[in-house]
């Protein structure tokens, strides 16, 4: 019986030892990657500037508060500041980034995001117009009204996607944190020139003299 009752119990062991490593093996196991994600930075295990960031031009510094950490762009000197990331594409994605900053009197700044290059689309939110402006280039091609609160976060999404033969549409939306993310867009703009390839960006001016942060920037596939 004993000799019996030590091969059980040898059993057992080797069974929960089975079980353990199976467990372990399943825990330490790398997530499949997000087949829907082009490209995402949150800065969360950033120690540096990530070198996947082109910095155009602009002083941007890790920053945290609060748990979070993000990118910020001193207040100082006023001028256009941008960041190129992501592979360089033509048409199919959608680009997304957040952006924080506060008013100074009635100086207010301007951020947004881009894609297709340094002279291709970008989507600003210009606070002081109380418009969120969708530009080919430097050119603003359409807008809508929109009201921007200072001293929180911002949400932005561009895309550009192709129609048919030689047509393609660029998209746009924004919203603060807290809100629910519009189903629809709040510009649309259709284009019958083939855009350039480029890489998305993020954009920001500072003209109320304070710093401006960035975070979770974002390449999606571009939604249909």
């Amino acid at each position: 019986m004993n000799e019996m009752e030590d091969t059980m119990n040898h059993a057992s062991k080797r069974t929960v030892l089975l079980v353990l490593v199976v467990a372990t093996a399943l825990t330490a196991a790398p997530k499949a990657p997000d087949p829907q994600r082009v490209f995402a930075e949150d800065f969360s295990r950033a120690e540096a500037l990530p070198d996947t960031l082109l910095i155009l031009n602009g002083e941007f510094a890790l920053r945290s508060e609060g748990g979070n950490r993000f990118l910020e762009l001193p207040g100082t000197p006023l001028d256009q500041y941008g960041i190129m990331f992501g592979p360089t594409r033509q048409a199919g994605d959608r680009v997304s980034a957040r952006f924080w900053g506060t008013r100074a009197g009635r100086q207010q700044p301007a951020f947004g995001v881009g894609l297709n290059g340094v002279g291709g689309y970008r989507l600003m939110i210009s606070a002081a117009k109380r418009r969120l402006e969708l530009l080919k280039g430097d050119v603003v091609v359409a807008g809508a009204d929109w009201i921007w609160t200072t001293g929180r976060w911002a949400h932005l999404s561009l895309q550009v996607r192709a129609m048919a033969a030689d047509k393609w549409r660029v998209e746009g939306k924004a919203w603060m944190e807290g809100e629910r993310e519009p189903e629809g867009w709040n510009v649309v703009w259709n284009e019958d020139a083939m855009p350039a390839p480029g890489r998305a960006s993020v954009w920001a001016h500072p003209y109320s003299g304070t710093p401006i942060r960035l975070d979770d920037l974002r390449v999606v596939p571009a939604a249909p």
